[in-house]
């Protein structure tokens, strides 16, 4: 008989704070829909915000990882840890792995096929959680898919979480992004912004950068993120009321 599955991120997250850190999950099962991106600038965010912040990488291609090393230590600082590193398919996940003990704000970078026990180990080991999607058939159907597993899931059930969802890499003038917007809104869940496809993404990642790092912040890029990170403090008030 096969060993049971433990939770993958509490048993490999210890923290030792009196504090319990606010904790982010960036998912979606579907592949290439900028969670990376989307997990890095929030690091990014809280870092400049004067956050400690960790960000915890999951995926097995170890982009957030990738993009950490390239940060420039004298950036604001942001603790890393390689969690994709510490099992193997077969293991029972109870490794066990250290953030500072003052970290206050911890990402979750996810993998792609993201199910199951392990996706509501990792709702419950969450306090809200923030899906991409792209623009494109395929990616709207795995949308669907994806939070209905996220919404009857044990961890969900047991303990709603908020969740929002973003439109990643779109350009507005087409029928496909007006099929994601509508879709979007369909849903009982915050469709909070959209993120227009530009290179900039690109350029910042291989420098270790978040668009908060840098000093100018009204351009359009900065200006479409403020209603997520809106969303996000409103999500921590909320939660450090409890």
């Amino acid at each position: 008989m096969s060993e049971p599955e433990t939770n993958p991120v509490q048993s490999s997250v210890r923290i030792v704070s009196q504090t319990q850190p606010i904790r982010v999950l960036v998912a979606n099962a579907k592949g290439g829909c900028g969670k990376t991106t989307m997990a890095t600038n929030l690091a990014s965010y809280f870092a400049t915000q004067g956050e400690q912040t960790a960000i915890v990488d999951y995926d097995p291609q170890g982009s957030s990882m990738d993009w950490l090393s390239a940060r420039d230590p004298h950036l604001a600082k942001i603790n890393g840890v390689a969690a994709f590193k510490h099992h193997t398919p077969n293991s029972t996940r109870s490794y066990s792995l250290r953030v500072p003990s003052t970290t206050s704000r911890i990402v979750f970078d996810t993998p792609a096929g993201l199910s199951g026990h392990i996706l509501s180990d990792m709702i419950q080991a969450s306090d809200f959680i923030v899906i991409p999607v792209i623009p494109s058939a395929i990616d709207i159907r795995a949308a669907t898919g994806f939070i209905r597993d996220v919404l009857l899931s044990r961890a969900y059930r047991t303990d709603a979480k908020a969740i929002a969802v973003v439109a990643n890499r779109v350009k507005k003038n087409t029928l496909i992004y007006q099929k994601l917007e509508r879709f979007l809104q369909s849903l009982n869940i915050p469709f909070i912004t959209s993120f227009r496809d530009t290179q900039h993404y690109v350029r910042a990642s291989e420098h270790g950068l978040g668009l908060a790092d840098f000093e100018r912040r009204d351009n359009k890029d900065t200006l479409e993120w403020q209603p997520m990170l809106e969303w996000i403090e409103a999500q921590i008030g909320s939660k450090q009321m409890k």
